[in-house]
């Protein structure tokens, strides 16, 4: 004891004696600081981190073209690990910038806080705000290099983490072409991984491409094995977006609503089609940069879509006198809808532009889609009549959800509501701390509810498939009794009554067997989560055990392998001999208590992979859940035959 108190005072001697004056205040010179803390700047540097440095590169082309003058953009992925940028804009301007004495395209390479966009020449409307996206992406390249044409003569300069190697020099004649090509490596010291994600890159700008009517976006992968392109051109703009999101659904009607218009100095665009499902899919968007947390401009859209719908069902007596409005939600059942505005100068709530906060955005979508969508409903009426009849039954589903949901709503410790019959709860009543097993099938039930560890660890058994929330209404997701057990033990209510705040466990672990139809409950689990409580897998609480695959038994010693690839290395060090018992596991019924808590359940030893997911590319993630979960075959068939090829542990 005397030993640790004395530790404890060398170490307050050390922490007092280090004084805190003003020399520890430092101040990081020019990109220093976004080499210090990357994270700020592009938000990680895992591989997603990666992937932003093309996007701001790509972002400020795509201004060009908002600006008119760039039609094409070029992103080639080079075998040795570089990205370039290739576009037909005006060029970086390369004349002396008065203040500084340097060119402008140094500066906008080198300096923080240097741009066109914070002037009113340059550009009108674009994407970047702050000035930092190439700055940034200098700073966190080992090398890049600049290539401009412009005004018939070609220039180029060199940086390496961000210093300039030399000045901006005159290589040649280029003519009447004119644009911008930027290649650069991405910095190992920086980043965990420097390989480019070519299906997340194909994401984005197929989406920017959507959102850019007649902008030509073309990415090339140059990799050896992995070489392939694909053009991006879509001359319908938002439109196409729309037709794309409901390819794997059922439209209702078979044209896309369009609105365009401006007011105010804000362009509005809107795109929207109902279809046969029961989720909303909605996505807003400024000067082409996603706001995942909608703004004004949605707020604007769902005024208008609710006032108009229930104003023209008034009209033309689809509605009756007794009968009460159609709610937004009922409107919006089964929507896909694109809103796009562009605006000079956009204000985002919080430096990740999730949200839009300009009140004139909110004012100006209103008055556009009001004129516009009145007109289409009156010049449609069959339109009209399919739209409202299915928002009336989704109104009647939607009592009756309420009705049920009041059943199933969980009551507080002092009422005396219980929790699910199945459920094996913890006795540790601290959120932090809990943690709850969801587990297919009453025999792994049975093993897991014997090895948990009763302090901390909660089992609930489900029987059977859950409901594919993905095709079934409100009403009918209340009324299954899965799902009723699930929102009870959890606590937290669903869809408008969620409350993160009242959730019993931190860690939600989905276990089901290593086979196809333990992959298709996890499935049908993760669309539940997804749909109805996002927030738990934005916050991290959602994870998927991994069960071992193999069990290796050798001489009265016992080993568990996770993949093919760790039973392999396993075999490797014990020797390849007739001595080997290896037992493939196909589900977790075959596990006895002891093994399951060994190798699944044992928090020292298991292995849990988190569910995640990027806000950024929410609408790919709908499609994904829409295709997979739909009615429709196609697409499905279309999904699985691409992505064959990534399968493994098939039970084949």
């Amino acid at each position: 004891m005397s030993e640790e108190r004395n530790e404890l005072n060398e170490l307050n001697t050390t922490q007092t004696n280090h004084e805190y004056g003003g020399s520890e205040i430092q101040v990081l010179e020019g990109l220093e600081a976004v080499r210090k803390r990357p994270g700020m700047y592009i938000g990680s540097v895992s591989t997603r981190g990666l992937n932003h440095l093309i996007y701001e590169i790509v972002d400020n082309s795509v201004d060009e073209h908002l600006a008119g003058y760039c039609s094409n953009i070029q992103v080639v992925l080079e075998e040795d690990g570089t990205a370039t940028v290739r576009d037909n804009g005006r060029g970086i301007p390369t004349g002396i910038n008065n203040k500084t004495g340097i060119p402008a395209v140094e500066m906008v390479f080198t300096m923080l806080h240097a741009g066109g966009k914070f002037g009113t020449g340059g550009y009108k409307i674009s994407g970047g705000l702050h000035g930092v996206g190439a700055s940034v992406v200098n700073a966190l390249s080992e090398w890049l290099e600049v290539s401009i044409c412009r005004d018939g003569k070609r220039y180029e300069q060199r940086y390496e983490r961000g210093k300039t190697m030399y000045p901006l020099r005159e290589v040649g004649e280029c003519g009447d072409s004119t644009g911008t090509t930027v290649t650069f490596l991405p910095d190992k010291q920086i980043f965990e991984e420097t390989v480019y994600d070519y299906d997340i890159l194909k994401q984005r700008l197929r989406e920017m491409a959507f959102l850019t009517k007649g902008l030509k976006i073309v990415l090339r992968d140059t990799r050896e094995g992995m070489e392939r392109e694909k053009t991006f051109h879509y001359e319908g703009g938002i439109r196409e977006f729309v037709s794309y999101l409901n390819r794997s659904k059922e439209a209702l009607y078979p044209e896309i609503i369009y609105c365009e218009g401006q007011q105010n100095g804000v362009s509005v665009e809107v795109a929207m089609q109902h279809n046969d499902s029961y989720t909303e899919n909605c996505y807003g968007f400024v000067n082409n940069i996603n706001t995942p947390e909608g703004g004004t401009h949605i707020v604007g859209f769902r005024n208008a879509l609710t006032k108009t719908f229930n104003d023209y069902a008034r009209k033309n007596k689809l509605l009756k006198d007794s009968e009460p409005n159609l709610s937004g939600d009922d409107i919006r059942e089964g929507l896909t809808a694109i809103v796009s505005v562009k605006i000079e100068n956009p204000q985002f709530e919080g430096q990740t532009k999730q949200k839009l906060g300009n009140s004139e955005a909110r004012g100006a979508v209103d008055s556009v889609v009001s004129k516009q969508l009145e007109i289409f409903l009156e010049q449609n009426p069959s339109v009209a009549k399919v739209t409202v009849e299915k928002s009336v039954l989704a109104q009647r589903a939607r009592e009756a959800a309420r009705k049920a949901r009041d059943l199933t709503r969980r009551k507080s410790a002092l009422d005396n509501m219980s929790l699910p019959g199945k459920l094996a709860d913890c006795s540790d009543k601290n959120p932090e701390n809990c943690e709850i097993y969801i587990v297919e099938g009453d025999s792994a039930g049975g093993s897991a509810k014997t090895a948990r560890n009763r302090v901390t660890q909660a089992i609930l058994p489900l029987r059977g498939k859950i409901l594919n929330v993905e095709k079934a209404r409100l009403d009918k997701i209340y009324a299954n009794a899965e799902i009723k057990a699930m929102i009870t033990a959890f606590g937290t209510g669903i869809h408008d009554d969620f409350d993160i705040s009242k959730l019993r466990y931190h860690k939600i672990i989905i276990m089901t067997d290593a086979d196809v139809d333990g992959a298709h409950i996890s499935t049908l689990l993760l669309t539940f989560i997804y749909r109805f409580m996002p927030e738990l897998i934005k916050q991290g609480y959602v994870y998927l055990a991994q069960p071992p695959l193999y069990k290796i038994e050798k001489n009265k010693r016992v080993w568990y392998a996770y993949s093919d690839e760790e039973l392999n290395n396993i075999l490797k060090e014990i020797g390849r001999d007739q001595n080997n018992k290896i037992q493939r596991y196909k589900g977790l019924g075959e596990m006895d208590a002891e093994q399951l808590w060994e190798t699944t359940m044992d928090p020292e030893r298991r292995v849990l992979r988190r569910v995640v997911f990027d806000e950024e590319y929410s609408s790919e993630i709908d499609l994904t859940f829409n295709t997979l979960m739909g009615d429709k075959v196609e697409p499905r068939r279309d999904f699985i035959e691409e992505r064959a090829k990534y399968a493994n542990n098939l039970d084949i």
